[in-house]
């Protein structure tokens, strides 16, 4: 039992990253299936970027509130600038799911939600490095 509490302490951040990480995505296609399925039509491009940027607005207000109390346990009492360091970080993610995802679904015909699961994948990655080396930094916690 105390080496696998060892273990933990040892990956813990990765280990609460990949939690987080798996909520925010159920959030996030959550969010964007609830849209696709009521309100927009993701064969059209536009209406495909609105349902992607709503459930991109969903999933990053609950990864900020997650990521900040259980991954990375920020003590930063500058919140305002914590956020925009965090919002920054995941607009570059954001744009790089849009493309992604408009050239998988608009120009090579993919499924949205199969594109959408492997960008999800590509972007989950990107944001934790994002995060552990610009938003919270070790002198930030």
């Amino acid at each position: 039992m105390k080496k696998r509490m060892a273990l933990y302490k040892k990956y813990e951040e990765i280990i609460n990253y990949l939690i987080v990480g798996v909520l925010t995505t159920i959030v996030s296609l959550g969010s964007y299936y609830l849209v696709v399925l009521t309100l927009l039509n993701p064969n059209h491009a536009f209406e495909l970027q609105i349902a992607n940027v709503f459930s991109w607005v969903c999933a990053v207000t609950f990864a900020y509130i997650t990521n900040r109390k259980f991954v990375f346990k920020s003590k930063n009492q500058n919140k305002k600038k914590e956020i925009i360091s965090f919002v920054s970080s995941r607009i570059f993610t954001l744009l790089m799911d849009m493309a992604i995802m408009f050239i998988t679904v608009t120009v090579f015909k993919m499924n949205d939600k199969i594109a959408k699961l492997i960008v999800q994948v590509v972007v989950t990655v990107m944001n934790y490095f994002l995060s552990k080396w610009f938003v919270f930094r070790r002198n930030n916690r």
